[in-house]
């Protein structure tokens, strides 16, 4: 196999690789990083400027003479739309180049109703929050669902819970509409990668609990998100727990960490106990008045949900554990009966410098994650080289036929 130089790398997707992460910033760093000819390297800015993902300013600092006109990645030379879809609340968006939201939307909507009267409501709001902006503009499509997805085939395969969505494959239906690359994910895949590219992006090895209606995981390993074989990692919530009562799980189980310690089970456990609590809210209040049976209560559930981080700390050896969701944002008493736990039941070696922290970014990691999601994959080299040929193709054929 001959010997591939940095010359035969350097690709137009390459070169906005490299104009991205700030490695080569004008045509003269980009000669020097890629050992590309002067000709080489205006060929391929001349196409990153004419698809509007470059743009030239000629502010840079000049060392005498004439200053060189330096090269930026143009966040603003399109647009990527986002949903992050909640048990009961939804998060829409519509995003620059850069993941940064320029219009959003947040509503409540019961995702039970199935993919035939959401995912239309979900169009509709991109179209309302685009505004005037052209279809042209439209990169890519990112969304995280709560249910266990393939993630190869955006294939929703959730045989219990959300049962309306099974064997439903998203992307197609998306696309009818907005033909251009979708990803879809689990929702708490796509928090674990917003809360680490937009809040620890030093940290390699970071596991993302959501505590919220439902209880899962989103596991950063090696400094990308882990799926597992077919997308079914970080499904924690349907790991059972030890005296967890012989509950029910929707998923058919008994005793899972969901079924015993989410919010729903936390709602029906005080309700069973005389308390009138129909939200988590009202359960905030609670403790907040010092409710002495309130506050074993989310103790309890802070003890079971521990037990099952303790196992998951002792194979991933995480450095941090971000905890995220209504419950873990609203309880200091359940966040504490985690981090008593996890410490006392993991190894030595696997707690030494581990951290467990609420989420930084809150809510705002779902919109941030799907950006992102969507972004690595549609401004990666190989994605931005196949855009640049099929353009090429259609302009020749374009010319050919006129």
């Amino acid at each position: 196999m001959p010997r591939r130089t940095a010359a035969t790398l350097a690709t137009s997707g390459e070169v906005l690789r490299l104009i991205r992460t700030g490695e080569a910033v004008t045509r003269a760093d980009l000669g020097r990083v890629t050992g590309l000819s002067r000709p080489a390297v205006q060929l391929r800015v001349g196409e990153l400027l004419e698809r509007g993902l470059v743009v030239e300013r000629d502010d840079a600092p000049s060392t005498g003479g004439r200053p060189p006109v330096r090269l930026e990645f143009n966040a603003a030379g399109g647009v990527v739309l986002v949903a992050a879809l909640g048990a009961s609340r939804t998060r829409v968006a519509v995003c620059d180049l850069a993941g940064g939201e320029l219009a959003g939307r947040e509503f409540t909507m019961d995702v039970e109703q199935g993919p035939d009267i959401v995912l239309p409501v979900i169009m509709d709001t991109w179209d309302e929050l685009l505004a005037d902006r052209p279809p042209s503009m439209i990169r890519g499509v990112g969304m995280g669902v709560p249910a266990t997805v393939e993630f190869a085939q955006g294939r929703t395969e959730s045989a219990r819970v959300m049962a309306s969505w099974t064997g439903v494959v998203i992307p197609p239906i998306i696309r009818e509409r907005f033909p251009v690359p979708v990803l879809v994910d689990n929702d708490v895949n796509v928090l674990a990668i917003g809360e680490h590219r937009g809040a620890y992006p030093e940290l390699d090895d970071l596991m993302f609990v959501k505590i919220s209606t439902r209880i899962g995981a989103g596991v950063i390993a090696g400094g990308g998100i882990l799926r597992g074989a077919l997308g079914a990692a970080g499904e924690i919530g349907h790991i059972p727990v030890p005296a967890g009562g012989g509950v029910l799980c929707r998923c058919g189980n008994y005793d899972c960490v969901d079924s015993v310690a989410s919010g729903t089970a936390l709602l029906r456990d005080l309700r069973a106990k005389g308390k009138d609590v129909k939200t988590i809210a009202d359960v905030t209040a609670l403790v907040r008045a010092g409710d002495a049976e309130t506050m074993a209560t989310v103790r309890e559930a802070g003890r079971h949900i521990g037990e099952v981080l303790a196992g998951a700390v002792n194979i991933l050896n995480p450095s941090m554990v971000v905890l995220g969701g209504d419950m873990a944002e609203a309880f200091g008493p359940l966040v504490s009966s985690i981090r008593e736990v996890v410490y006392r039941r993991s190894t030595a070696l696997a707690t030494r410098r581990l951290r467990i922290e609420p989420s930084r970014l809150g809510a705002g990691a779902g919109i941030s994650g799907c950006a992102v999601m969507v972004l690595d994959h549609v401004l990666s080299p190989d994605a931005v080289d196949e855009t640049m040929t099929v353009s090429v193709l259609r302009r020749d054929r374009a010319a050919a036929s006129s």
